[in-house]
C-alpha cells in the first residue's frame, strides 16, 4: 500500500459513496481508482439498469423518471447488502434521485464529478461504442441538480489528472468521515425542544451557575425508594439529580412525595413515570386500560390513542411529567417474553401506528414521552434485566425495520429515548468494520449506534437517557467504575438510577476529571437535559406550581377511566381458536364449571399470584354457573390438609368419572414474572400437574390467557383459547360475556400466538 492509500485506508469506516456526475465527467474511472485506494469494492452503475433501459438511450431517448426508479433502488439496496466499503458510478443528477439511493443507505455519501461543458464534450467525442450518444449530453446538464447543502457530499473539478482527483476526494472524504461521526450538538431552537431566545438564555444561565457537583448530578435520575421527607433531603443535598422516577403507591402520597420533591429542588425535577397501560403503574389506583400488544389487537387504532390520554391525565394529576413510554420494539421472536404484551404487535407498520396514536393522546396533557427501547428488542428471546440481548438484524434489515419506526417517531416529535442494553453486532460492524464478537457492546456503551446512527444518520437531536443501571443487560459487560462515565461518554445524556448512589456519583465525577467524559460532552448533556425542562416550561413555574392540588386526584381511577378501559376489554378480547366448537357455554348447557388457576408464581411485586381466580369466581357465579375451583397439593397443605402431595392429588382429580362431575372446565393463565428471567413459559406446580390440560379429552374445555400470547406452546391440546390480555375485572367479565355468546369476539391476534408449531392450531 502507498503511502496515500495508507493514509486514506488506515479509517475504521465503512465507506459507502457514489460517485455522480454527466456523462463523460469519468464516473467510471473516477470510481475505480478511488475504490482502490479506500480498499473497497467497485460497480459501475450502468451495469445494473435492466436491458429495457439500455436500448432506450441507445437509440437516442432519454430515460423517463419511471424507467430510473427501479435501477436507482438497485444501486441504493447494494450497500446494505455490501459486508464492505462499496463504490458504485452513478448518474444520480436529480436530488429526488440521490433520495431513492439514501433511503436504502442513508450514510451515503456523494461525490460530484464537476466539469466545463466543453470538457465534457470533449470526452464524450473521444468515446466510441458507448451507449449514450453525446447529443443527450445538454439534457444531462440541464437535468444536474447540484448537490444542497443538506446532502452529504464533496464536488471535485474532473480537470486534474485521475491521481489528484482521487487524491483530492479520498482527503475529503476522510474530513467529511470525521465531521459527520460527531460530536452531535444539541440545537436547542429545534425540534424536540423548539426554545425561544429566553428558553435557551435560561439553559446557559443555569449551567454557567452550577457547581461541577451539580452538574454531575443532573445526569443521574434516581429511584426514589423511600417516601420520607429525610429520604428525598439526602437524594437532593447530596447528588443533585436531574430526575426522579419513584415507586408506586397511593396516588394521594405519590403526589405528596412529588410536591415535597419539587419544593426542595433549586432546578426543577423531571419526574418520571412508567404509564406503558394507562394510569396503571404510576400509582396503586391508577386505570389500566390495555396494554401495548391489547392496543394492537383490534382494527380500531384509536384504542392506543385513549391508553395515551387516560395515561397523560392521571400522570398528570400526580405531578410527573415526563412518560417512559411509548415501547416501540417489534415483538418478531415469539419467544421474548420481556415485550410480549409491552409491543403493539409483529410488524413496523402496527409499531409505527399504534406508537404515534399512543405520542398524541398523552401529549394532549404537559408530559414528554421517552420511547424505547433502542436499538430495538425482539430479536432475542432473553431479557436484558438478566443478561445481555442482541439485535441480530443486518444493517439493511435493522433499517427497514426499526430504523423505520425510529425515523417515523423521531419526525413525529418524541422528545427523548431510552437506550436498551440490546447489542446490534452487525449494526455495529457497519460503522466500525471489523469489530470482534468480544467488542460488541450494549447500545448503551456503544458511541457507534448512539452517535453514528441515532445521532448521525437518524438525526435525532433529543435528550437519550440509559435503561435501568442495574439490569444485568450492562452491568456483565466492564466494571461498574469504567461503565457509569462511559455510558455518557457514548453518548447517553441521563444515567437511570444509582445501584450505591455515593459510589456511583463518584464514578461520575472521576469520569469526568479523567477526561473519559470531555467538558463538551458534559455540557450537551446538560443542554439537552434543561432543554427538555424548558421544553415543559418548568423554568417559568413556580415551585409550588409544578404539581396540581390535591383534588385533581379525582380524575384517577374514574369512572370515565374505568368505562374506556372496560369499552377496550370488550373489543380487544380475541378468539384465538376454537377448533373443537366448545363455544358458546351457558350456565344453561354446561352448568358444573370446574375451574383452574394458572400463574408463575409470585413476581417481584410480591402480590397475591393467584388472586384474580377470585374475581374469575365471583363473575363465573354472577353469570349463573356453579363453580369448583381446583386446589395444588401445596394450596391444600396450607390450608390444613395433611399428606398431601402431586400423586395423591392427581389420582383424587384425573379419575373416569370426570366427566360426570363437571361439565366444562375452565383454564384461566396469569403467567407473570417479568425481569426475573430470561423467558418466560408455564411452570406447572408438580411434576405431571393435575391442572395440566389432560381433561381436554374429557370435557370442553376453554383456556384464557390474562397475560402472555404464547401459551399455546405449552397447552396445545386445548381446542378452544382466549386471550383476553389483562387480570382486570373488566377483561374477565368481557371474556365471560364472550364465552356465553352474549358478546362478539373482536379482538384480531397475530401468527406468534401459535409459537410456529403445528399442533398449537389444532
Amino acid at each position: 500500500m502507498t503511502g496515500k492509500s495508507a493514509m486514506i485506508g488506515k479509517s475504521q469506516l465503512r465507506h459507502h459513496i457514489v460517485v455522480m456526475g454527466v456523462a463523460g465527467c469519468g464516473k467510471s474511472t473516477i470510481g475505480a481508482a478511488l475504490a482502490e485506494r479506500l480498499g473497497a469494492e467497485f460497480l459501475d452503475g450502468d451495469s445494473l439498469h435492466p436491458q429495457a433501459n439500455i436500448a432506450k438511450m441507445a437509440s437516442g431517448t432519454p430515460l423517463n423518471d419511471d424507467d430510473r426508479a427501479p435501477w436507482l433502488a438497485e444501486i441504493g439496496g447494494r450497500f446494505p447488502a455490501s459486508n464492505s466499503s462499496l463504490v458504485i458510478a452513478c448518474s444520480a443528477l436529480k436530488r429526488s434521485y440521490r433520495d431513492i439511493i439514501r433511503s436504502a443507505d442513508p450514510s451515503v455519501v456523494f461525490v460530484h464529478l464537476h466539469g466545463s461543458r466543453e470538457l465534457l464534450n470533449a470526452r464524450m467525442a473521444a468515446r466510441p461504442g458507448h451507449f449514450m450518444p453525446a447529443s443527450l449530453l445538454d439534457s444531462q446538464l440541464a437535468t444536474l441538480e447540484p448537490l444542497q447543502d443538506d446532502e452529504a457530499g464533496i464536488i471535485v473539478d474532473i480537470a486534474k489528472s485521475v491521481e489528484d482527483i482521487v487524491d483530492e476526494a479520498g482527503a475529503n472524504l476522510n474530513g467529511l468521515s470525521a465531521a459527520s461521526s460527531g460530536p452531535f450538538l444539541v440545537d436547542l431552537k429545534a425540534a424536540p425542544f423548539n426554545l425561544d431566545d429566553a428558553g435557551v438564555e435560561w439553559v446557559e444561565n443555569t449551567i454557567g451557575s452550577m457547581t461541577l457537583e451539580e452538574k454531575i448530578g443532573q445526569l443521574f435520575i434516581n429511584h426514589n425508594n423511600d417516601y420520607s421527607p429525610e429520604y428525598l433531603d439526602g437524594v437532593l443535598e447530596n447528588f443533585h439529580v436531574g430526575g426522579m422516577r419513584y415507586r408506586p403507591g397511593p396516588s394521594n402520597a405519590v403526589q405528596e412525595h412529588i410536591r415535597y420533591a419539587q419544593s426542595k429542588t433549586r432546578i426543577p425535577l423531571l419526574i418520571a413515570s412508567n404509564p406503558e397501560m394507562g394510569g396503571a403503574g404510576s400509582c396503586d389506583d391508577g386505570t389500566f386500560v390495555s396494554t401495548h400488544l391489547q392496543a394492537g389487537s383490534h382494527p380500531d387504532k384509536s384504542i392506543a390513542r385513549q391508553m395515551g390520554q387516560v395515561a397523560g391525565v392521571e400522570t398528570a394529576a400526580l405531578g410527573c411529567n415526563w412518560a417512559f413510554s411509548p415501547i416501540v420494539d417489534i415483538h418478531y421472536n415469539w419467544r421474548n417474553t420481556v415485550i410480549s404484551t409491552r409491543a403493539f404487535g409483529n410488524s413496523p407498520e402496527i409499531v409505527v401506528e399504534r406508537a404515534k396514536e399512543y405520542f398524541d393522546g398523552i401529549s394532549e396533557s404537559p408530559t414528554v414521552c421517552a420511547m424505547k427501547h433502542f436499538p430495538g428488542d425482539g430479536i432475542d428471546e432473553r431479557d436484558q434485566h438478566v443478561v445481555t440481548s442482541y439485535n441480530t438484524l443486518g444493517y439493511g434489515e435493522w433499517n427497514a425495520s426499526y430504523g423505520h419506526v425510529y425515523r417515523e417517531m423521531i419526525g413525529h416529535g418524541v422528545q427523548s429515548i431510552m437506550v436498551g442494553h440490546i447489542g446490534a453486532p452487525e449494526v455495529s460492524r457497519h460503522f466500525r468494520p471489523g469489530l470482534s464478537d468480544a467488542e460488541v457492546l450494549p447500545a448503551t456503551l456503544a458511541p457507534e449506534l448512539l452517535q453514528d446512527l441515532l445521532r448521525g444518520e437518524l438525526g435525532f437531536n433529543g435528550l437519550v437517557l440509559t435503561d435501568a443501571s442495574l439490569m444485568v443487560g450492562l452491568t456483565q459487560a466492564m466494571k461498574r467504575k469504567d461503565l457509569v462515565p462511559a455510558t455518557i461518554a457514548a453518548g447517553c445524556d441521563m444515567f437511570l438510577f444509582f445501584r450505591n448512589p455515593d459510589e456511583d456519583f463518584q464514578y461520575m465525577l472521576d469520569g469526568y476529571k479523567s477526561g473519559v467524559v470531555t467538558e463538551g460532552r458534559l455540557h450537551d448533556a446538560l443542554r439537552r437535559i434543561l432543554g427538555l425542562k424548558a421544553s415543559l416550561g418548568l423554568h417559568l413555574a413556580s415551585p409550588e406550581s409544578l404539581v396540581p392540588a390535591a383534588d385533581a386526584l379525582a380524575v384517577i381511577g374514574s369512572e370515565a377511566h374505568r368505562a374506556i378501559a372496560a369499552a377496550v376489554a370488550d373489543k380487544t378480547v380475541t378468539l384465538v381458536k376454537d377448533t373443537a366448537h366448545n363455544l358458546p357455554i351457558t350456565p344453561e348447557t354446561h352448568k358444573r364449571i370446574r375451574l383452574y388457576g394458572i400463574s408463575g408464581g409470585a413476581d417481584f411485586t410480591r402480590a397475591d399470584p393467584l388472586a384474580y381466580l377470585d374475581v374469575v369466581r365471583e363473575e363465573l357465579e354472577a353469570a349463573g354457573f356453579d363453580v369448583e375451583v381446583f386446589k395444588t397439593a401445596e394450596q391444600r397443605e396450607a390450608a390444613g390438609e395433611s399428606g398431601m402431595n402431586f400423586m395423591r392429588v392427581l389420582s383424587e382429580e384425573a379419575t373416569g368419572d370426570y366427566s360426570e362431575r363437571y361439565d366444562a372446565a375452565f383454564v384461566f393463565a396469569n403467567v407473570k414474572g417479568f425481569a426475573q428471567e430470561a423467558s418466560i413459559r408455564i411452570k406447572w406446580s408438580s411434576p405431571m400437574a393435575a391442572e395440566i390440560p389432560w381433561y381436554a379429552a374429557e370435557v370442553p374445555t376453554v383456556f384464557v390467557s390474562l397475560n402472555q400470547p404464547n401459551h399455546l406452546i405449552d397447552v396445545p391440546m386445548v381446542r378452544t383459547a382466549i386471550h383476553a390480555h389483562a387480570a382486570t375485572r373488566e377483561a374477565i367479565r368481557a371474556t365471560i360475556q364472550k364465552i356465553q355468546g352474549k358478546s362478539e369476539f373482536q379482538g384480531t391476534f397475530n401468527q406468534n400466538v401459535f409459537c410456529d408449531s403445528f399442533d398449537t392450531r389444532l
